[in-house]
């Protein structure tokens, strides 16, 4: 189990190609609510957010993007990777109006542990999403 209040910052990685037509508002509203695969963070600790791209297909861009990031938190604030958790967004993990999982996720959750960071999955949980789940529509 990861500690959340033990991080500090959260990097909130999301489709590249859906990030083209999405704007991110309900990842950044289900974040401020704490609701969706954010309910476990407490709504008392304040996190500094990033938000990135896996880069764009097969997501191999992340895992210059975290490295960097790591080096240079390291370098500006004295901030170990420890204090970060990345967030995959449920434009990669499920199912949903934008798309089916991403097919590289399992590379995806790979490099990121490569780098020895924590990241967990899912950002919106959309009713109508679990509903066509349950139904069968979508897969995951």
């Amino acid at each position: 189990m990861i500690d959340l209040a033990s991080k500090d910052y959260l990097v909130i990685v999301q489709c590249e190609i859906v990030k083209q037509r999405c704007p991110g508002y309900l990842c950044e509203k289900a974040w401020h609510e704490r609701t969706g695969g954010f309910a476990a963070y407490p709504k008392d600790k304040a996190y500094r957010v990033i938000h990135l791209t896996c880069g764009g297909c097969c997501g191999r861009g992340l895992h210059r993007k975290l490295t960097l990031l790591n080096r240079t938190i390291k370098k500006k604030e004295n901030i170990e990777k420890d204090k970060i958790i990345v967030q995959l967004s449920s434009c990669i993990t499920k199912d949903n109006y934008h798309a089916p999982p991403c097919p590289h996720r399992d590379y995806i959750r790979a490099l990121v542990s490569k780098i020895g960071m924590d990241y967990l999955e899912d950002t919106v949980i959309s009713r109508t999403a679990q509903r066509r789940r349950e139904e069968g529509i979508y897969s995951e």
